[in-house]
């Protein structure tokens, strides 16, 4: 890199702007670089590239990871229900653990489909006078046994590998109700992009839940933030807080604190 012309060199600095486009096409050709490597690589010190990274997870580009930083990737298809069951499983129970002490006696909550709302059963059967709505049969299915708890299931379309339901007539009944709080699941999240899906018939449930309730609280890990799908449902700013994992960057905490998004961050027990 010590060529004429080559980035970094005293002959031709580059730019802010053209020093992370080169930063971007770097990490298209390796998915993931250090900022040891890439302070060699574009001939800049370390505070120069952690800007960099900054500057790029703001715009949605770039996501910090311990010691470096990956590029955004597109989910084009989310998880079944079989293969998200046996996906981070301490981090789901220390989401729910945290996002539990939300929970009060006498209150209706909606728990949106996905393993990580489904987590918070155990923490819901322990209030009284609760009631639950939810587009996802497995929630439903746990709930069944319990005389205690009131649940509404809001019918519509199946979505098979997933086991709940979508489209229209699942949004439909979350217009009727009114709703305390709604705890909504995704499989891609991101400071830029907000909280987004590949699957267009999952974005009005989603909405209609948020739009009925007077709390919306989103449930993610931390592994699935930097990824984004087509379809978009909320700024991350409609959230009244993000729950998530230990997992998450130092520097995409501070990049969501920045921004005035409260993120709660629960820390897996052993």
């Amino acid at each position: 890199m010590s060529s004429e012309g080559s980035p970094g060199s005293a002959d031709t600095p580059l730019i802010p702007d053209q020093r992370r486009e080169l930063l971007i096409k770097l990490l298209r050709g390796h998915s993931v670089l250090s900022v040891h490597q890439l302070t060699e690589l574009l001939g800049v010190s370390h505070m120069t590239v952690r800007r960099d990274i900054a500057a790029l997870e703001r715009q949605g580009r770039a996501v910090s990871v311990p010691g470096g930083v990956r590029i955004a990737g597109q989910l084009h298809h989310e998880p079944s229900f079989i293969d998200k069951s046996t996906m981070d499983q301490p981090a789901k129970l220390a989401i729910a653990a945290r996002a539990g002490e939300l929970l009060q006696d006498g209150t209706t909550v909606y728990l949106d489909a996905g393993t990580t709302c489904q987590a918070l059963v155990p923490h819901i059967v322990r209030r009284q006078g609760m009631t639950v709505v939810t587009n996802d049969f497995t929630t439903a299915n746990a709930l069944m046994g319990n005389p205690d708890v009131e649940v509404i299931h809001t019918g519509g379309r199946i979505e098979h590998a997933n086991r709940s339901t979508v489209g229209r007539l699942a949004a439909q009944t979350l217009t009727q109700l009114a709703l305390d709080i709604a705890f909504v699941s995704t499989s891609s999240w991101d400071l830029q992009r907000g909280v987004t899906t590949p699957s267009s018939a999952k974005v009005e449930v989603k909405q209609a839940a948020m739009a009925s309730a007077s709390r919306s609280v989103l449930l993610t890990g931390s592994a699935k933030y930097g990824t984004f799908g087509m379809y978009r449902v909320a700024a991350l700013s409609e959230f009244e807080s993000i729950v998530t994992d230990e997992g998450l960057s130092p520097a995409a905490r501070e990049t969501l604190r920045a921004q005035g998004i409260a993120t709660f961050v629960a820390t897996a027990t052993e």
